[in-house]
């Protein structure tokens, strides 16, 4: 990759952390006409005054701002229209959402087509590629597979977009992890696509760090989700790095929110209902706020991150040694949220 190269990415990443910080600054102020979208607090809430809930327009703004002018000057990477098609479904019925509540079925049914959409588009979980077996999956496999992980992933950004400067930070990291992996690898155009959201990311962070000004809503999280699954497809269909390269850089989102769903079914919980027992939840409730949370997170994703690259070039031994590592981290962390919440003074929460 050329100067020119370079020089395309740092202005892509530069435009969208601005237009994406210009534009949730504005909305802060419950601006643009949106001043009823608020999200008031409950019982199931982390936070205690209403907030506005419509940051997640001001970040897809710098994200479909710059991604708009890239595509037309040619730098990104073919299958972006799919993606943005989804991304437009998506986005459009979690914003229907934000302004009044739509039924299950409606989101569900949007998540479905946007999936869907990558499908057609040719972006599909087309192997299993661990670093101990390669399996070709067949049509027949491949296409629930592909679209649960697509709807998991939707609905999964949503869930652990509970916390100030939660979603945002690993949007940053998550994203930056596919950026770095694409320009390593020489691919401008997916690094590209991939920074966009990553700065975006960043700009929305300016107005959604603790305490918090605003939030994603659902047209932000969701959006996000669609894009983590859709940019993970991507890359591993281009050759960049296999699936679990992915997964590893967004795990601190994917292995909490995928636990506590397993947690909740083996409990008979009503899972559609709103809760407070992702780790995250249970920590600033145990005492340590939101602030104290997300900055220790923020070193979980870094480091989640920083591995995921890593470990693309890493041979099969280490690969391998690699993800038993990060089992046990996660184990260890579960065990630490436990311990943190015994230690907590009684009645908190």
């Amino acid at each position: 990759m050329g100067i020119d190269g370079v020089w395309f990415l740092a202005v892509a990443a530069l435009a969208s952390f601005l237009a994406s910080a210009l534009v949730t600054r504005l909305l802060c102020g419950h601006g643009l006409g949106l001043r009823h979208i608020i999200d008031e607090p409950n019982e199931r809430s982390l936070h205690q005054t209403p907030v506005p809930r419509t940051g997640g327009i001001g970040l897809l703004a710098g994200i479909v701002l710059v991604a708009g002018v890239s595509a037309g000057l040619g730098g990104l990477p073919a299958g972006w229209p799919w993606i943005g098609a989804a991304l437009a479904l998506v986005g459009g019925v979690s914003f229907l959402d934000d302004r009044a509540e739509v039924p299950r079925r409606w989101r569900l049914g949007a998540h479905v087509g946007a999936a869907a959409l990558l499908m057609v588009g040719g972006l599909w979980w087309a192997d299993l590629d661990l670093p101990w077996t390669h399996w070709e999956l067949p049509a027949t496999l491949a296409l629930p597979l592909t679209g649960f992980y697509v709807i998991w992933m939707i609905n999964l950004y949503n869930f652990m977009d509970g916390m100030d400067g939660f979603a945002g930070g690993m949007t940053v990291l998550g994203f930056g992890a596919l950026a770095v992996l694409g320009w390593r690898a020489g691919d401008l155009a997916y690094a590209t696509l991939a920074v966009i959201p990553a700065a975006a990311g960043g700009g929305f962070l300016t107005s959604n760090f603790p305490p918090a000004r605003i939030f994603l809503g659902d047209v932000g999280s969701s959006a996000l989700g669609l894009l983590a699954a859709g940019l993970s497809l991507l890359g591993a269909q281009r050759g960049l790095f296999p699936l679990w390269v992915a997964w590893l850089a967004f795990s601190p989102f994917i292995v909490d929110a995928t636990w506590t769903l397993v947690r909740r079914l083996l409990r008979g919980e009503r899972l559609w209902l709103a809760h407070r027992s992702h780790h995250y939840q249970r920590l600033v409730l145990a005492g340590w706020g939101h602030r104290k949370t997300v900055l220790r997170s923020y070193i979980l994703m870094a480091a989640s991150a920083a591995t995921a690259v890593a470990g693309a070039r890493m041979p099969a031994s280490d690969q391998a040694l690699l993800l038993a590592s990060w089992v046990g981290i996660y184990v260890l962390i579960h065990l630490k949220v436990g311990l943190v919440e015994r230690a907590a003074p009684r009645g908190r929460g």
